[in-house]
């Protein structure tokens, strides 16, 4: 391999937030093996804000897929063409000494086809949920279980190419613009004060991870009479109106954050707070990130894979026999629907906070 001066690598990890988060700390092991490579990352535009400016890299590759699906036979068709050309030329305009693929999917795959690169390294066939990645690759790493966290796969990807890690870093570039519109919204909604400040965030993209808005209520209801703390709900803009219908059912008050953050400035909010509880999305492993404890609800997937990585959280799931069952789908989400508002309570009370 060339001298780490001239080296050139590409990470490829495209989506989604929780991803790029667990990858975090695969990058800062690269730049610590390798401190005077150029580092790119290729990421999606809706993750893209906690690699944008991060201290470890270098360029940032930015792919609108879903745009350019969304919006392909309307009259941007002729733009989106252009742009396209355009993304596959910048992907295209350096070789790369190594391209390390962290995410086994079809269209990470393809993008990998069209890079130009020695060494284009990734896992090989058997892990579940791959979608034939492995075909664009030249050096395939024998699998490993999916029973490890998605963050430890990472860095036992990067252990089988000689680059190690001892420690766990993120390294989150929240900038000073980000902590005062933080501290704007918190002072505006007059939550500055000696009470705890303690983040919901109900929303997921999957149904089948949502908890009951009815629980949700009656939860915040409960912290707020046992703990006197004050709650903020978080959440995308497509997350507001099932919010506000949790607001109406609460008998105390609580304020409507979902869609008026950025990423970075939610996160800038989490740094504020005390403890965060979730359903399993990305902002709940954004609070994980910045070393928030986070009360996790689970139901469909498993917290062993992706759940809110590190010590000092509690995993709030049910013991039904299906779950994990990864469906997006169900008929009943009993899975969901057997956690309790005490069991969440109990949970609170185990993170030793009050």
């Amino acid at each position: 391999m060339a001298n780490s001066s001239q080296l050139n690598i590409l990470i490829v990890k495209l989506s989604a937030i929780g991803d790029v988060i667990h990858t975090l700390p695969a990058l800062n092991a690269i730049r610590s093996c390798y401190p005077h490579a150029k580092i790119t990352w290729l990421v999606e535009k809706d993750a893209s804000d906690f690699v944008k400016d991060h201290p470890a890299i270098d360029r940032v590759i930015i792919s609108n897929r879903k745009r350019w699906l969304k919006t392909f036979f309307t009259e941007s068709r002729h733009k989106n063409i252009a742009e396209i050309r355009c993304f596959i030329k910048e992907l295209r305009d350096t070789y790369y000494d190594l391209i390390i693929a962290f995410q086994s999917l079809l269209k990470s795959g393809i993008l990998i086809g069209l890079t130009r690169g020695k060494r284009k390294i990734g896992f090989g066939r058997g892990m579940d949920h791959m979608e034939y990645s492995y075909f664009f690759l030249n050096e395939r790493i024998p699998p490993v279980s999916m029973e490890h966290h998605a963050l430890s796969r990472g860095l036992m990807l990067l252990d089988s190419i000689g680059i190690h890690s001892s420690e766990i870093v993120y390294h989150i570039p929240i900038k000073d613009q980000d902590r005062k519109t933080a501290n704007y919204l918190i002072e505006q909604h007059q939550l500055k004060g000696f009470k705890p400040l303690v983040a919901i965030n109900p929303g997921a993209k999957w149904e089948t991870k949502l908890w009951d808005r009815q629980k949700f209520a009656e939860l915040a209801d409960a912290l707020i009479e046992k703990y006197q703390v004050h709650l903020i709900f978080t959440g995308s803009k497509a997350d507001h109106e099932a919010i506000e219908d949790i607001l109406s059912r609460m008998h105390g008050t609580a304020v409507n954050l979902a869609g008026k953050t950025s990423l970075l400035t939610l996160a800038a909010v989490y740094e504020k707070t005390d403890f965060i509880i979730s359903t399993d999305t990305g902002p709940m492993h954004v609070a994980a990130a910045l070393g928030k404890p986070v009360v996790a609800l689970f139901g469909p997937t498993a917290p062993w894979r992706t759940g809110p990585f590190g010590p000092g959280h509690q995993i709030i799931r049910s013991q039904i026999k299906c779950s994990p069952c990864f469906k997006r789908k169900c008929e009943t989400h009993e899975c969901m629907q057997q956690i309790s508002v005490q069991d969440v309570l109990e949970g609170i009370s185990n993170l030793g906070i009050f």
